[in-house]
């Protein structure tokens, strides 16, 4: 792709045969109808024990940048034998009762996610005082390995964030507004610090309540309308991208919208015009390599890593990757 820039090298291993290479509304029915449909019609590629594998995560409901995470876990379940359970909850006590559980039905292997560490600390304690193995997968990088996990998968969320601030430089833009969604979330914090770093013009930092739509379109609204010198907004999750449009419109304002992640919506944005770039982290590689780590550790000890996380992203995505991409983003894999 003529414009797709890799700001940080992407681990490869032979033995797993892919490059390896945070969110948004929707998904349902429809999704969760598809992927049933793909696991039922897959055949496992190897002869290995049906071992149980546990994903939890800190997804809301109807989040579908999980659905793609979702979906590449289960694709290499398929493949691996794997019996998936799936679970997820935002709030960090109730995920950590559900690793727990997971901990309680002694399932062999499990992936976690660490948007809000020191609630899964303990936790993740139990699943190693169990013998679980554990891949941490999208957010906490920095505490996976302190926590005991093997490896980590996802996206350094600061140098995403530095690319970001690299990018905005490129175009020229002086003054932005960092939307976070989500207030606790280590990851969205790095990410506006790593936009910080970089950028040459002035960050400000704007919290939202991200659960209601309405509300984060009022208050980016208001804030654009008092400010008219912003003259760029980065959304941290791809259905606030949409939310910021409408935002930007009832403002007057001639803002340029940029986000991390992807989806349909994003690309259809990008190729179109109405949103500038977008940074993805490939959800889908998240999960599928959480399974495959997981599968060849307990089938070969493989450890992959080196104690440092393997990195699916940032790539910066513009209008002239978005064709190309529209393909994978409608099937709901990009």
């Amino acid at each position: 792709m003529a414009r797709f820039r890799t700001w940080v090298g992407i681990a490869l291993a032979g033995a797993l045969s892919l490059s390896l290479a945070g969110c948004s509304s929707t998904g349902g029915k429809r999704a969760e109808d598809a992927r049933k449909a793909a696991s039922a019609q897959g055949k496992a590629a190897v002869n290995t024990p049906r071992w149980t594998f546990a994903m939890i995560t800190h997804s809301g409901d109807g989040d579908t940048f999980w659905d793609i995470v979702q979906s590449g876990a289960e694709q290499a379940a398929v493949k691996d034998n794997i019996n998936f359970l799936y679970s997820h909850d935002d709030e960090a006590q109730q995920q950590a009762q559900l690793v727990d559980a997971a901990v309680d039905k002694k399932v062999d292997g499990i992936i976690v996610t660490l948007a809000k560490p020191d609630a899964m600390k303990s936790a993740l304690a139990r699943a190693r005082k169990a013998g679980i193995p554990v891949i941490t997968v999208n957010s906490g990088s920095q505490e996976s390995k302190k926590f005991g996990a093997l490896s980590h998968i996802g996206q350094d969320e600061t140098i995403a964030g530095e690319a970001v601030g690299d990018e905005l430089n490129e175009r020229g833009r002086e003054k932005a507004v960092c939307v976070l969604h989500e207030q606790g979330n280590v990851g969205h914090e790095q990410r506006c610090d790593g936009v910080e770093k970089t950028f040459d013009g002035t960050v400000q930092r704007l919290y939202v309540n991200g659960t209601s739509m309405p509300d984060v379109q009022s208050a980016l609204e208001a804030k654009l309308q008092t400010d008219k010198s912003v003259d760029a907004v980065v959304t941290l999750g791809a259905p606030y991208a949409d939310t910021a449009v409408k935002a930007r419109q009832g403002a007057g304002s001639k803002a340029e919208i940029d986000t991390f992640d992807l989806n349909a919506k994003v690309a259809a944005g990008l190729e179109d015009g109405t949103l500038g770039f977008a940074v993805d982290q490939q959800p889908y590689l998240q999960g599928y390599e959480a399974v495959d780590l997981l599968w060849l550790y307990k089938y070969n000890a493989d450890v992959l890593g080196g104690g440092r996380p393997v990195l699916t992203g940032p790539q910066i995505i513009t209008e002239d990757d978005a064709a190309e991409l529209a393909e994978y983003t409608k099937r709901g894999t990009r």
